[in-house]
């Protein structure tokens, strides 16, 4: 179809304009210039507009543009004639005035540029504070996090040591080891509520920048004590969860202390102990999360920049030392414990893998003693080692004489002489000391020996049972130092080999860390008990002289001068102690009598047997029951003969002698055996004189009182001598040679019994000996210079 075109006139005058306003001038141009680029951009805009024009449209433009085209090439060749005529007159203004147009575009844009600049940097200024408003928000949630959740935790473990631990003993009967489960987590309570009380007592909110510093300033000053208590706890967490497990086996008990925890604590729904005890393990791992998340979001300008980034490294420090402490406790309860066990559980515990580890150390042992291979010499451990040594000695001994000294005293305590009526009614000094003895037996002493079993006994009986693990220890440092030594040549380590590696550098650091404050504190508390126990003997002294004062007046001599006094004192205990001295000689002399007992037929048969076969030398007799305790010993009884064989064992230990009882042949030891000696009813001839035909029938012993007529002078006087000789056996006997004259005090012993006499030998010598051994001559048959005679 085609598009009517539009009427065209007959004639078209295009108007023009004044010459001044249809020329464009300089500036118009300049400006025209310096918007080309908004136009452009603006243009650019646009353009996507433009572009979506209809057809139709671009017919009509395209007509206009015709028409416009006509009449531009008619005002053409006017405007450059004006142009022409307005060049020469007017060229030099137009380029001053384009000189002008330039400088002031330039200003204008320099403007614009500042503008630009200045709000770009009021745009950075507002992000910047933003930010920093949003880092100081996120802060302050990181604080109050801190703070509540620390708040919170408390709360909760107070709700576990004391609702649910008191309703758990409630229960009949209370689980076993419930207080175990609880050990130390009051200090960690304890060490949290002081910090919380530090951040209270500044009365600081945490939006304030100076709870900051508060925060940092109050667990720096805590640190020490937190890593004390939580190291204790983490190290018997382990503990924690052996007694729960325990608690688990039993269903029905399990059931009750779920029950128990639910109904104590509802808000928490809780089912375990190890909900709540798990915490502190949980909770000093999140601090140094908690103080870095504080310090990413605070700035470095900050004032407490430096003390909250000292704090994260504290906190950081703090987790390291208590995992290489929880580390070492592991390694130290794995070894240090003694285990009994039996030798068929030993038996069952050997394999291929033990049996060559054994085998590795053996031989590695038997280098170093043979200089085959060198021995790994560390000085600092060998001079610990040594010391503990001298300290566990000096431990046991003390232990042994106070365990000696106090069985002494109950031994005292038990002869209770005042409860005897020994009428001495009316004697005002013996009364006066049964009263004093009396106070002795039932007040002082007493009192001193509860205090001893208290304070030094209990003791050292608690620091020597400490005693087993550092020991265990030091012993296992050994093997396991034999097994670092042979791997510690090779260049590359396998895992078991490694393992072995770490495991003898933890014990030995184990050991270096804490033998010496061992060594210390044993030192220490013997030091401690030893003045205790001077301190114990000095409260005896005073209370006795508290006692004596109050029966001085009443006792002979009290009004003597001091000096005399002690002066008498002293003799008095010296004639006493000397009275005493006799006194238990002689009780001594009457229980260690020789008694005889007519032997049995079958101990009759045995000696003829052992006498015909090894001699009446070699006749010994068991003083005390004989119990084998090792290979080829014989079990013995009391009274029992045997002979003696070889007075050593095949490995030359001469405290166990070769024995023959009668057919069994075995050893026993020699402390329980002694010589016996058979008084015969007809000994050997004497070599001696024999008395004259007139005393024939005279019994051949010191003392015959029948058979001496003290009223006929004219018999012919005797002497006695020891027709044998003697060994005595003890205290209570004296030795004889043959031939050797003594004098006849008794002719029987304590008991009465003939068969043995006390006599009088050379030097004054006192003593019982067989009365058979003795015999009876005329007085110039003996030897010179004998005693007096028997007459």
């Amino acid at each position: 179809m085609e598009v009517p075109r539009r009427h065209q006139p007959s004639s078209f005058t295009l108007p023009l304009p004044k010459p001044a306003s249809s020329a464009l001038s300089p500036l118009g141009a300049l400006e025209q210039i310096s918007k080309k680029d908004v136009m452009k951009e603006k243009f650019q805009e646009t353009e996507d507009e433009t572009a979506d024009t209809d057809e139709f449209e671009e017919e009509i433009f395209s007509t206009e543009e015709e028409l416009n085209a006509s009449v531009f090439v008619e005002a053409h060749a006017e405007i450059s004639e004006l142009l022409d005529t307005n060049t020469s007159a007017g060229g030099k203004n137009v380029k001053r005035s384009s000189q002008d147009s330039f400088s002031e575009d330039s200003s204008i844009s320099e403007e614009r540029l500042a503008e630009e600049a200045e709000e770009a940097k009021k745009k950075s200024e507002e992000e910047e504070v933003a930010a920093k408003e949003r880092e100081a928000q996120r802060q302050m949630l990181a604080i109050e996090e801190l703070v509540q959740s620390e708040r919170n935790y408390i709360r909760l473990l107070e709700i576990s040591t004391v609702t649910i631990k008191s309703n758990l003993q409630k229960l009949q009967p209370p689980p076993a080891n419930l207080d175990s489960m609880f050990l130390y987590i009051e200090d960690v309570i304890d060490v949290s509520s002081r910090l919380l009380s530090l951040l209270d007592q500044k009365q600081v909110q945490p939006g304030d920048p100076l709870f900051l510093k508060t925060l940092c300033d109050s667990f720096l000053s805590l640190s020490s004590d937190i890593e004390a208590a939580y190291k204790e706890y983490l190290a018997n967490y382990t503990n924690i969860t052996v007694v729960e497990n325990s608690y688990k086996q039993k269903e029905a008990l399990w059931n009750e202390i779920v029950r128990v925890i639910k109904a104590s604590a509802p808000e928490v729904n809780a089912t375990s102990l190890s909900f709540f005890l798990v915490m502190p393990v949980q909770r000093i791992a999140r601090y140094p999360l908690l103080l870095q998340t504080i310090q990413k979001h605070t700035e470095r300008t900050h004032p407490a920049y430096a003390l909250l980034e000292h704090a994260a490294h504290t906190s950081i420090a703090l987790n390291c030392r208590i995992n290489e402490y929880k580390r070492f406790r592991e390694v130290a309860d794995k070894y240090k414990k003694t285990e009994t066990l039996s030798i068929k559980d030993k038996i069952n515990r050997l394999n291929t893998h033990s049996i060559a580890k054994k085998t590795a150390r053996l031989s590695q042992q038997i280098k170093h003693e043979t200089g085959i291979a060198p021995k790994l010499v560390d000085e600092e451990f060998d001079a610990l080692e040594g010391f503990f040594y001298v300290l566990e000695h000096g431990i046991l001994e003390l232990l042994e004489n106070v365990e000696t000294y106090l069985h002494h005293l109950q031994g005292f305590l038990a002869c209770k002489t005042e409860e005897f009526d020994l009428d001495m009614d009316g004697e005002k000094a013996p009364i006066c000391y049964k009263e004093i003895t009396t106070a002795l037996r039932q007040w002082i002493l007493p009192t001193f020996e509860k205090r001893m079993r208290t304070l030094i006994h209990k003791p050292l009986c608690a620091l020597r049972d400490l005693l087993v693990g550092p020991r265990n220890l030091i012993r296992k440092r050994l093997d396991k130092l034999l097994d670092y030594e042979l791997i510690e040549a090779k260049s590359t380590l396998s895992y078991e080999e490694q393992a072995v590696a770490n495991t003898y550098r933890t014990m030995n650091t184990l050991l270096l860390n804490e033998l010496p404050r061992f060594n210390g504190l044993a030192l220490q508390m013997i030091w401690s008990m030893l003045g205790t126990f001077s301190c114990l003997h000095k409260d005896l002294a005073s209370d006795m002289e508290q006692l004596f004062q109050s029966f001085a007046q009443q006792l002979p001599h009290s009004s003597l001068n001091p000096s005399a006094f002690w002066k008498w004192a002293e003799s008095a205990v010296l004639e006493g102690a000397g009275r005493l001295e006799t006194l238990c000689q002689s009780v001594e002399d009457t229980l260690n009598a020789p008694a005889i007992q007519p032997l049995s037929p079958s101990s009759r048969r045995r000696l003829k047997q052992l006498t015909d076969k090894h001699g009446s030398g070699k006749i010994y007799k068991v003083m005390e029951t004989v119990v084998g305790s090792r290979d080829l010993d014989l079990n013995l009884a009391r009274g029992e003969l045997v002979a003696i064989i070889s007075e050593a064992d095949s490995r030359g230990d001469k405290r166990r002698w070769l024995v023959d009882a009668g057919g069994r042949r075995g050893y026993a030891p020699c402390a329980k055996l002694i010589r016996y000696h058979q008084a015969t009813e007809d000994p050997p001839p004497s070599p001696h004189l024999t008395p004259p035909d007139g005393v024939t029938e005279i019994r051949r012993h010191s003392y015959t009182p029948e058979s001496r007529p003290l009223t006929v002078l004219s018999r012919p006087c005797f002497q006695i001598l020891a027709a044998y000789d003697f060994t005595a056996r003890g205290n209570h006997e004296v030795s004889l040679r043959a031939g050797e004259p003594v004098r006849v005090l008794e002719h029987h012993d304590k008991r009465g019994n003939p068969e043995w006499s006390l006599v009088e030998a050379r030097g004054g010598k006192r003593g019982y000996v067989p009365s058979n051994y003795l015999t009876m001559v005329p007085m110039g048959t003996g030897p010179p210079g004998t005693y007096q005679p028997y007459c």
